[in-house]
């Protein structure tokens, strides 16, 4: 869904970080004009 991809894209991480037991993670994503934004996930205890 459009205004939907920043959820999908954090979702899909943190459901592979607990999958393959990893403690961090980055989700990138082109925002359009030569930009982009980058997040960085830790998994807590």
């Amino acid at each position: 869904p459009i205004g939907a991809s920043g959820a999908r894209l954090v979702t899909s991480l943190v459901h592979e970080l607990h999958q393959e037991n990893k403690h961090n993670g980055i989700a990138t994503a082109c925002i359009g004009g030569g930009l982009g934004i980058a997040l960085e996930v830790e998994k807590g205890e």
